[in-house]
């Protein structure tokens, strides 16, 4: 608990074997109230390992992609009745000694979400990441900005917060099964008028750190641009975009 609040842990995982216990065992329990993992049909022992680890494990019989998982993540950790849901991946990628300050950002009132940016300071390089991607994610950041009106520094972070009362509010099963879901629910978010707050977290590139392909990439690239401008054709009342019309 956290000012009264419980804060539930999700994590989406994909062949997380390698990496899962070491993010375990950074994880503030003196904060955390659960742990809920959903495993997307790994080939490897990610589920077994959670299950031993003590985690509460959901298992997709196919693989759902990484907005399919989330999906699940979110409705179980509701269904847990968490009050505010820090997504986590267990590939070890980004520190979760920082899941109490970003968590506390959201019981103190003062936000309904929190980014984790690689990009505030000088993380994301000296973290490892490859130049093309610091480079692309630059680029897409400065285009969303300009679209959606916002001054994030970054858009394309997998570790997020978020409050209950938003991941109610939001559509979130319209949005994508891919990788592109990350930026569909921000947007939403953007939409709904939700208060969203950045901090700063180093990163970790290594080999057990999950990646996508180029190829994935230039496509969750183009997806990324197709949501923030539909969402300004949206706001001018050309094109009705469906994500972000309201639940019934």
């Amino acid at each position: 608990m956290l000012n009264g609040k419980k804060i539930v842990v999700v994590m989406p995982a994909y062949n997380a074997e390698r990496t899962l216990r070491r993010t375990l065992d950074e994880v503030p329990r003196d904060v955390v109230d659960e742990v809920i993992l959903v495993d997307d049909c790994s080939s490897d022992r990610t589920g077994e390992l959670a299950h031993s680890l003590g985690l509460r494990t959901i298992r997709h019989e196919r693989n759902r992609g990484y907005g399919g998982n989330q999906k699940t993540c979110y409705a179980a950790a509701l269904d847990a009745g968490a009050d505010v849901v820090v997504m986590l991946h267990p590939d070890y990628q980004y520190t979760p000694r920082l899941l109490t300050a970003m968590a506390a950002m959201i019981t103190s009132g003062q936000y309904d979400a929190v980014l984790a940016s690689r990009i505030l300071g000088r993380g994301a390089l000296e973290g490892g990441m490859p130049l093309y991607k610091y480079l692309a994610n630059r680029l897409l950041t400065l285009a969303e900005n300009l679209l959606l009106g916002y001054k994030f520094t970054e858009y394309h972070t997998g570790y997020r917060a978020w409050s209950r009362e938003l991941l109610q509010r939001l559509p979130l099963e319209r949005n994508s099964d891919d990788f592109v879901f990350d930026n569909q629910m921000l947007v939403q978010a953007c939409h709904f008028g939700f208060r969203i707050g950045e901090i700063s977290c180093p990163t970790r590139y290594f080999a057990e750190a999950s990646s996508i392909s180029f190829r994935r990439s230039v496509r969750y690239g183009f997806g990324v641009l197709g949501a923030a401008i539909r969402y300004r054709l949206h706001h001018w009342g050309i094109l009705a975009y469906p994500l972000l019309a309201p639940l019934e």
